[in-house]
């Protein structure tokens, strides 16, 4: 897992780069609070959350 902010991606390689490179690579992301949480694997993700 890395977690990169949003501004650094569209600075440093354009957001439709970076998208292009997750879809090749088969990483899946995320983006929360201004940033993008990428999963650097092809593995399901499941979103836990504590019980009510």
């Amino acid at each position: 897992m890395i977690r990169r902010k949003a501004r650094d991606i569209e600075r440093f390689v354009g957001m439709d780069r970076f998208m292009a490179e997750i879809d090749r690579r088969g990483y899946q992301v995320a983006k929360n609070s201004g940033e993008y949480i990428i999963f650097c694997n092809r593995a399901p993700v499941r979103w836990l959350t504590p019980p009510r």
